[in-house]
């Protein structure tokens, strides 16, 4: 008790379960004093767990005889159906009111190790402070639940309460003893049951003639005809029908009497269920006659013969031929009349219940005798196993780890659970290794599943629970955390499937309701089982199972098939995962070997379309790139590798990076693919053979285009006002087939505003592969689609994509589009110069006047360094002609010098003596690239400086220009 008087959890190691608990019964208003327990009036006092457990319970009072022990018996519904013990303990128990047929549900009593033992349906301890009533604070109470034998289902729990100090573990023990032993006398009573009512059938036979069917070995053994034979498949189908008919309820409230089951040879087994009585036994026996579908008579004996004419009508409307009663006095009565779970021999005879027309005796066999709920058993048993196959083939149909959930949630509902949850770890969802260890509480997941039955998406939850509208917000995608104490904690700490009840009026707070979806579940109390998602001892993430009401609690075999399902979904899941990350990486570095944007040039406006074949993989073997050149020029490139996927895709990585690495040098079109061929060549096997290759590099100061290919189509070309046409380019052969002769270049001269379209050959193609498209007629809808006026670039690949490929790529497409441009005259400037030492002088000054009428005064000391290192270099080592000097200006300025020398300008390290050598390390440092290109009557020697806007800066001293040496001593 706190200063106020209300109550407060115990202090000190707690467990979470039993906080958990506490919090529910405050909220649900029980008072901590006293409760007010209804009792059940009308409880059966010689129930059949009643007879099971009472001498179990008597030896157990026997031997803690001389302790204040006490023991109770629960049934399923909390109810105590029965009490005994120490006196003192009884009377404390009458003081607590609980008598028998009190409830001791958590919603009336609190926190009680029955309510425990009933919510989770496994043993559990409740120690003195951890009671949630004052007067059982004193005690220690143990309980363990009792299970049907035959299905696990949980019949009730056993109690044991004793004073806290007098607690011994070994009463647990002995309290989960006695719970064995009554379960072993349910099944003895249940054994007893099938007897009596075998005997009730033999002695109340009123048929004689009727045989016994060997399911084992398929013989029929009818008095007076030949047995037809069974196959494997038929005895197994009638066995299966017959247990369903055993399953199905009884009365006339829709209980299914009749069954047919389709044989070999145009047969039809009729199967026919009679109710069997005795005392408080009920059970149903099944019957088996056999017809002919077709118009003659079977070969195999009685088999064949149809039944007589006296028939019946079935639920469905169906006529069911009855079988036939025979004159009192049969047979024998069978060697080994056991009952129905033996599918080797079944007994012969017939009920006394209901009755049918005379007929012939042969015509009907006894099948199986059994107990509804034996037969249901059974019935379940097969559904799980269903169950398991069909997860088997629809979950994990995809690589998509929602998708995966979602299937999940779909095949359980409504066969296993009314409603499905699915929680994963957030960074499993994007591909990170999930935590090796159990997680604890608090741990962040993200609800990526919720799949209800009809009734609650008829009601308005389908919508939430698909992720659509505003609803699908509440239930769908957001984070959740269970805190420490729920099912959902435990179930991820211990790695193990729990089963607890949810009373949705005890849940309050944000994190109770998003750890529960009560929206979906609605008012009252439901049964939940919760199983771990683990693969490769990682926990990826959480499955709920939900089912309303308590008329159906999850029970151990529920927990075992939910816990095989988690574990094929989990397998699935990681799967996903897996190739999620695998796929995420290999994407981001198939997209990282194409341009992410076209460059701003100065030569030409771009637009691009990149359109894979395999949308999934988002990159294939196309390739195009856009490489700005020294004097403002642009490298257009297209390139098509064979094949799609990763190894396509990386294959035209190494290729474009080569390209790039060669048009850097400078050299021209054909030199490009010469190089690209001889890189291709070296290996024989190399993936990139037979790749194609179209190169072309435009001058906006020339107006020139110059292209080749190799084994790539044309580009084509449209000119303001006219219609587009392919160039007529030299075919060059693919990279890397061999020596089949040199790759030729052509310059065409360009208006401005020509457009270029670089494209492969995926935008003709209709089908997948080779063959089936008629080129010509695509290459003329491709050209179509390119003529007409439209200055947007965006719009002209819409246009051309829309045309060419309306329903997608039927193989990898690349387009490129250039609108180029002209440098304007008033940005260039040139001059011609003699090979003469004093012309150095002038070139400083035609330098420094242009970049005066140019605004570019800050740039005038660099620049002028720079042309006079390159005019000196030019006049000493470029040869005799005359020299060439350049400016062009755009967003750079470009300082070209051109001699007849056809050697390659190197920079290098000056040794401290030598008076020369530093001239290119002064370009180097007062320029931001500098370049050599050759050309058909030299090379040009290039530098490019960006203007940085300001004021011109201080010309340095000689002290700063010798400090720029002091890392070449």
């Amino acid at each position: 008790m706190d200063d106020h008087g209300e109550q407060r959890p115990p202090d000190g190691g707690v467990r979470p379960e039993i906080l958990a608990s506490w919090r529910r019964s405050e909220s649900l208003g029980i008072g901590t004093e006293g409760a007010a327990l209804p009792v059940e009036d009308d409880l059966d006092p010689d129930s059949r767990l009643v007879r099971a457990a009472a001498p179990v319970l008597d030896r157990l009072c026997e031997r803690f005889a001389g302790l204040p022990v006490t023991v109770a018996l629960a049934d399923a519904r909390a109810n105590l159906v029965d009490r005994r013990g120490d006196p003192a303990g009884l009377e404390l128990m009458d003081a607590a009111s609980l008598v028998p047929g009190a409830n001791v549900d958590e919603r009336y009593m609190g926190t009680s190790s029955v309510s425990m033992v009933l919510s989770t349906r496994a043993p559990f301890v409740v120690v003195g402070e951890e009671h949630f009533l004052h007067n059982l604070k004193e005690l220690t109470c143990m309980a363990a639940p009792v299970r049907d034998p035959v299905g696990g289902t949980v019949l009730g729990a056993v109690n044991l309460s004793v004073p806290k100090e007098l607690a011994e573990p070994g009463m647990a023990l002995a309290l989960q003893d006695a719970t064995d032993r009554i379960a072993e006398r349910l099944l003895d009573l249940s054994a007893a049951r099938e007897r009596n009512l075998m005997s009730s059938f033999l002695r109340a036979r009123e048929r004689g003639g009727h045989a016994r069917l060997h399911l084992g070995s398929g013989e029929l053994a009818p008095l007076g005809a030949a047995p037809p034979r069974l196959a494997g498949a038929e005895r197994l189908a009638l066995l299966e029908s017959a247990i369903d008919l055993i399953a199905a309820p009884s009365g006339d409230d829709g209980g299914r009497a009749f069954a047919e089951v389709p044989l070999a040879g145009g047969r039809v087994a009729t199967l026919r269920r009679r109710e069997l009585r005795h005392g408080d036994a009920e059970g149903a026996a099944v019957e088996v006659s056999f017809a002919d579908t077709g118009t003659t008579g079977g070969g195999d004996g009685g088999g064949g013969r149809t039944v007589g004419a006296a028939a019946a009508t079935a639920p469905d409307g169906r006529a069911v031929p009855l079988l036939h009663r025979a004159a009192v006095g049969g047979p024998a009565e069978p060697d080994t009349p056991t009952g129905a779970g033996e599918p080797g021999e079944a007994a012969g005879a017939d009920a006394a219940s209901g009755t049918d027309a005379p007929g012939d005796p042969t015509d009907a066999w006894l099948l199986l005798v059994g107990e509804p709920g034996v037969g249901r058993l059974a019935a379940e048993a097969r559904g799980r196993l269903s169950l398991l196959n069909e997860a088997g083939v629809r979950v994990g149909t995809t690589l998509d780890m929602r998708r995966t959930a979602q299937e999940l949630a779909e095949i359980a509902v409504p066969r296993f659970a009314d409603l499905v949850v699915v929680d994963l770890v957030e960074g499993a969802l994007a591909g990170e290794e999930p935590p090796a260890s159990p997680l604890g509480p608090g741990a962040v997941l993200r609800r990526v599943a919720a799949w209800p039955d009809e009734d609650a998406r008829d009601a308005g939850g389908a919508r939430g629970a698909r992720g659509a509208g505003a609803e699908g917000a509440a239930f769908v995608d957001g984070t959740v955390t269970h805190p420490p104490g729920t099912p959902q904690a435990r179930c991820l700490a211990t790695g193990r499937p729990v089963t607890d009840s949810v009373v949705t009026d005890a849940l309050t707070g944000p994190e109770a309701a998003a750890g529960h979806p009560v929206d979906l579940l609605g008012e009252g109390v439901h049964s939940y089982l919760g199983a771990p998602l683990c693969s490769r001892g990682a926990v990826l993430g959480l499955a709920g199972f939900y089912r309303r009401g308590r008329n159906r609690p999850y029970e151990h075999d529920d927990l075992t098939l939910a816990g095989e399902l988690a574990a094929r979904t989990a397998i699935s899941l990681d799967n996903a995962r897996h190739y999620s990350r695998e796929h995420q990486a290999s994407l981001t570095l198939q997209r990282s070997l194409l341009p992410r944007d076209t460059p701003r040039l100065t030569a030409a406006d771009l637009a691009f379309r990149y359109l894979p074949a395999d949308a999934t993989a988002g990159v294939g073997g196309d390739w195009f790139d856009a490489i700005p050149l020294s004097g403002m020029r642009v490298a257009l490139v297209v390139g098509d590798v064979a094949g799609h996927g990763l190894q396509a895709a990386a294959t035209m990585g190494r290729l474009r990076t080569a390209v790039r690495t060669l048009a850097a040098m400078d050299l021209p079109p054909e030199e490009v693919l010469t190089h690209l061929d001889d890189l291709v060549s070296r290996t024989s096997d190399d993936p990139a053979t037979g790749a194609t290759c179209l190169y072309a590099v435009y001058d906006p100061v020339s107006c020139r285009c110059t292209a080749a290919r190799a084994g790539h189509p044309p580009p084509a070309l449209l000119t303001p006002g006219g219609r587009a046409r392919l160039l007529d380019l030299p075919a060059g052969p693919p990279l890397g087939v061999g020596d089949l002769g040199p790759y030729e270049s052509v310059g065409v001269d360009l208006p401005e505003g020509s457009l270029l379209a670089l494209w492969t050959d995926g935008l003709l193609k209709e089908i997948r592969g080779y063959g089936g498209t008629d080129t010509e007629a695509r290459t003329a809808l491709f050209l179509a689609s390119l003529t007409g006026p439209e200055p947007s670039l965006e719009r002209i690949c819409d246009r051309v994509t829309g045309a060419l490929l309306p329903d997608g790529p039927h193989d990898d497409v690349a387009l490129l589009l250039a609108r180029v441009r002209a440098l304007p005259e008033d940005r260039v400037a040139s001059w011609e110069l003699p090979s003469d030492p004093a012309v150095v002088a002038r070139a400083r000054e035609l330098t420094h006047h242009q970049l005066a009428r140019w605004g570019l005064a800050e740039l005038d000391f660099s620049t002028g360094l720079v042309v006079s290192e390159l005019v000196t270099n030019a006049v000493r080592y470029g040869g005799r002609g005359p020299i060439g000097l350049r400016l062009l200006r755009d967003g750079s300025l470009f300082c070209e010098v051109s001699d007849r020398s056809n050697t390659s300008p190197r920079i290098r390290r000056a040794a401290t003596t030598e008076e020369g050598g530093r001239g290119l390390f002064l370009v180097a440092r007062f320029t931001r690239s500098w370049g050599a290109r050759f050309t058909p009557g030299g090379k040009v020697v290039w530098a490019e400086q960006v203007p940085h806007g300001g004021p011109p800066a201080a010309e340095p001293d000689e002290q700063t220009l010798l400090s720029m040496y002091d890392d070449l001593a």
